[in-house]
């Protein structure tokens, strides 16, 4: 564990710091509906998997959960495991990244229907990554086309070698549907916490980790920690970065008000005077004072590093991000469009979900410009900036705007949409930056023909003779006339015909007589080729 830089933690007597066996933390990883949110559901004997919006769970969740196991005595006893949900859409990497990190044990879910996808090797990558041991998870094992056999030789394939396959790596077949093996996977997690022996200092002040935040206009900034080291009371002061929060309301991970947080404990604070950044350590301090010495303290740092910084002049944020272009380098400013977006969602960890998944879209002629983002509901405050910035198309995701709101951003032509599954976000994002792509016009060549012959003239009006080389000369196409390569002039068919018979078009390798427009002398030779005009 790092060492908590306030002042008044160095003061604890050192007599009194010892480590203490403490809970595992462990984070659940796989492919989309593989069944991780089933096995917590089953552990947590609630029911989260039928409130996650299209199966898919999109934000990290911690959960604490007791199980019954059996002790050197033979008897049984009570042990603390915490849960993190993580989601398996790959939209979700940063979130199952942070997972991991934030972890002391994974369990990789596997299919028994389906075997390794490719978010499976995902999840994989990243408890490779953050070093942590685990063990796998053969889901689904109640259904009818199960196969654990088929699951391990598919782990094999990708070179995750389980017990009796050539490896190591402990594996549970297991249903979150009837529970089968649900109590061998918990003693499996307890065993490996034991292997790995994992200690924390209770009588210390509290370092956290933070895994989530988000904002709502009853209750405000909340954020979700996991406990690293030391103990949370109620009545100290957190800070994580430049944001700070005093430790009023502290709820245990079913929502229950709690005193204070061990360990490995799950806790939301709610109180926070700016948003935590997910991913980064707080610190817990006894009294508000040494929490704001502590923030001076550490901006003052940030600020000497900052002149001391060999960056050259000019450097500096900018207010948008280009996500997603389209365009390559060729691509002039006039040929391409820009859709200024302005992104709320629930959550920290949707964001950047969200920034991932529109980061992915490739259209041609249009760039996507986040110009704003932030987590809680859609208000006032982002009608006015997207009056502020023509074009602009504010997106919800999970959160919601009210009628007032609504009527503003119709009053001012602002387009609002919201949206709970990520999937459809992008679809109707995709649509709607296509129908916004600048519209060019494209000839596109439909035949070629050579010039045979040349009979007569009268004014613009040319009678040849032609062989069509490629494609199919029609009646009335537009053409160009070409001489050794060159465009010398463009013009018109009039008239077709083949065997003195007028025709409507004529097919590759045909000869054709034609009465061509053209206001410059065609010359045996020369080919036409005809096109029409598209708009893309």
């Amino acid at each position: 564990m790092s060492k908590n830089p306030s002042k008044s933690h160095t003061e604890e007597k050192a007599s009194k710091v010892t480590n203490e066996s403490r809970p595992p933390v462990v984070v659940v990883m796989g492919h989309v509906d593989h069944g991780k949110s089933t096995l917590l559901d089953y552990v947590r004997k609630t029911n989260i998997v039928d409130r996650e919006v299209g199966g898919i769970t999109q934000r990290m969740s911690a959960y604490e959960v007791i199980h019954k196991a059996t002790n050197s005595d033979g008897k049984k006893e009570d042990k603390h495991i915490t849960f993190l949900d993580t989601p398996g859409h790959e939209s979700f990497t940063a979130i199952r990244s942070r997972g991991a990190n934030a972890a002391d044990i994974a369990i990789l879910i596997v299919s028994a229907e389906d075997g390794v996808k490719p978010q499976t090797l995902d999840a994989y990558k990243e408890i490779k990554a953050a070093a942590l041991p685990y063990l796998v998870g053969i889901s689904k094992v109640d259904k009818p086309n199960a196969n654990i056999d088929r699951v391990k030789l598919s782990l094999a394939e990708n070179e995750i070698y389980v017990e009796g396959y050539g490896g190591t790596i402990p594996f549970v077949p297991f249903s979150g549907k009837t529970g089968q093996g649900i109590d061998d996977l918990l003693d499996m997690i307890l065993l490996t916490a034991e292997v790995e022996d994992f200690s924390a200092q209770k009588n210390v002040p509290a370092e956290c980790l933070v895994i989530e935040s988000n904002r709502d206009k009853v209750r405000g900034t909340t954020a979700t920690l996991i406990v690293k080291n030391g103990t949370l009371k109620s009545g100290s002061f957190l800070v994580a970065g430049k944001a700070m929060s005093p430790v009023r309301i502290m709820e245990n991970f079913a929502g229950k008000a709690i005193k204070e947080a061990i360990p490995s404990m799950p806790v939301r604070i709610v109180g926070w005077d700016s948003e935590p950044e997910v991913g980064g350590m707080c610190f817990s301090f006894s009294s508000k004072k040494e929490a704001e010495k502590y923030i001076e303290e550490e901006n003052e740092k940030a600020s000497n590093q900052k002149d001391k910084s060999n960056l050259p002049s000019g450097h500096s944020a900018s207010f948008g991000q280009n996500i997603g272009v389209g365009m390559n380098a060729a691509t002039s400013e006039s040929e391409t469009s820009t859709v200024p977006l302005i992104i709320k969602a629930d959550t920290s960890g949707s964001i950047e979900a969200i920034k991932y998944e529109i980061s992915k879209l490739k259209i041609d002629r249009v760039n996507l410009r986040i110009v704003q983002s932030g987590i809680g509901d859609i208000g006032e405050h982002e009608i006015k900036s997207a009056i502020g910035i023509p074009g602009t198309i504010i997106i919800g995701f999970t959160v919601k705007v009210d009628g007032a709101t609504k009527r503003f951003a119709d009053q001012n032509k602002i387009i609002i949409h919201t949206f709970d599954i990520i999937y459809k976000m992008t679809e109707w994002l995709e649509a709607e930056a296509k129908e916004r792509a600048p519209k060019i016009e494209i000839e596109e060549q439909k035949g070629v023909a050579k010039i045979l012959k040349f009979f007569s003239s009268v004014r613009d009006k040319q009678v040849i003779g032609a062989r069509v080389e490629s494609g199919v000369i029609s009646f009335n196409d537009e053409i160009r006339i070409m001489r050794r390569e060159n465009e010398i002039a463009r013009g018109r068919v009039r008239e077709l015909q083949q065997m003195k018979s007028k025709v409507g078009s004529v097919d590759e390798g045909k000869e054709f007589g034609a009465l061509l427009e053209s206001k410059i002398e065609i010359a045996p030779g020369d080919k036409i080729e005809a096109f029409h005009t598209v708009i893309k």
